[in-house]
């Protein structure tokens, strides 16, 4: 895009200079003229009485020959010798994704004593594993992931890759989609195939959660996804063979820019939500940090640990590492009963793929009854006791 400044029509009147909020455009001679400060934010095209000013697009033209890209990739991450959870999970959904577009299933590892794992992933759907081996890449380097996976993708033209959105997956994602002018939607909640065209239909929150958008990147390939670990399960299936392509790299501490001086571990969190079985969530409907003793002790008697919505980190009920949505943490527990919450869609796409939702709130209306499997409508401050009372006696029993 660019802007267009007819010296025929301007008369230097200076109207588009005042409402320009970045300097760029000034008057030399009588004519307005677009300096290196502009953004091209279009304000002085309303601000020209005489319709002096016009924006001019270029039209895009497609240049990728998308027939040449085939199959679905997932790029997994490691730490001190484990595979990310969310590997598993990526590919439990690329395999439905291969499936209907009938295309293979790739794991793309980057590590070292990986070889013994490389036949598992068999069992969770991967066609082919393109393991990247060196001594060096036991560690995350990001400047050689970005090089060597924007070659290989170059190379074997995948039309679909997913990618963790875990701090390292946010790290190289975005630099690859750059490097090979890709399209890349980050943290997806979901993602299908538009049947008409084969696209990706890349579901994520948008305006602070308000509204859902679907996007598609239908005119450049690959198609790029990081998807927040806990959105997905992990889906076993039938053992079978699996190709293992295996690329020996010798990379040295020179080849990168980075060099890892030390590792340290982050201090456990107080709170493990991503690996709990039961959570225990209350909202704003609990009233206050005094009354949220409530909440934690059902959590207690269940052996859960203790999660809240984003209204209760605000209101500094609890600590950071306990909120559950779209700007804390995803969560699939096998029992989730959220206490007061509303439901707001922030919180939901946080929680709305555990096994068993239970719902306690006093407002029969309230969204959080649209995804709950089970629903209590009352107080919860009378419902809550009651539960508490009711598990006691069964555990007494046992």
């Amino acid at each position: 895009m660019s802007i267009i400044i007819d010296d025929e029509l301007c008369t230097g009147c200076a109207s588009c200079v005042a409402n320009c909020p970045f300097g760029g455009i000034e008057i030399i001679d009588n004519i307005a003229v677009i300096t290196e400060e502009c953004t091209l934010c279009g304000a002085c095209i309303d601000a020209c009485p005489v319709e002096a000013i016009t924006l001019e697009r270029e039209e895009y033209i497609d240049k990728v020959d998308k027939t040449q890209y085939k199959g679905v990739w997932v790029i997994a991450e490691h730490y001190k010798g484990v595979i990310h959870k969310v590997a598993y999970q990526l590919l439990g959904r690329g395999r439905e994704l291969a499936n209907k577009l009938k295309v293979n299933l790739v794991l793309v590892l980057l590590g070292d004593r990986f070889d013994n794992l490389l036949k598992d992933f068999a069992e969770y759907g991967a066609d082919e594993v393109i393991y990247i081996k060196s001594s060096l890449l036991k560690n995350y380097y990001s400047d050689l992931y970005v090089s060597m996976l924007a070659e290989l993708i170059q190379e074997r033209k995948p039309e679909i890759i997913l990618i963790g959105a875990t701090p390292t997956g946010r790290d190289f994602a975005p630099r690859i989609a750059k490097k090979l002018n890709a399209g890349l939607t980050a943290d997806c909640t979901g993602l299908e195939i538009e049947e008409e065209t084969g696209n990706l239909l890349q579901t994520r929150p948008t305006f602070g959660g308000n509204i859902m958008a679907t996007i598609r990147t239908p005119t450049s390939r690959p198609q790029m996804a990081t998807v927040r670990p806990g959105i997905f399960k992990a889906v076993k299936v039938s053992k079978k063979d699996i190709k293992v392509t295996k690329i020996v790299k010798d990379f040295e501490e020179k080849d990168s820019v980075t060099k890892i001086v030390k590792i340290i571990d982050k201090q456990k969190k107080k709170a493990n939500l991503e690996d709990a079985e039961i959570i225990v969530s209350g909202g704003r409907g609990v009233g206050s940090k005094e009354k949220f003793k409530i909440v934690e002790e059902l959590a207690n008697v269940l052996g859960a640990e203790l999660g809240g919505s984003r209204v209760t980190i605000e209101l500094n009920w609890l600590d950071q590492d306990h909120q559950v949505g779209q700007t804390g943490k995803t969560v699939a527990p096998k029992l989730y009963i959220a206490c007061g919450i509303s439901g707001a869609i922030q919180h939901l796409v946080g929680m709305e793929n555990s096994e068993i939702i239970v719902a306690i709130n006093k407002d029969p209306n309230a969204p959080i009854f649209n995804v709950a499997h089970y629903g209590i409508v009352g107080d919860l401050h009378q419902v809550i006791p009651v539960l508490i009372e009711e598990i006691k006696k069964m555990k007494q029993e046992e």
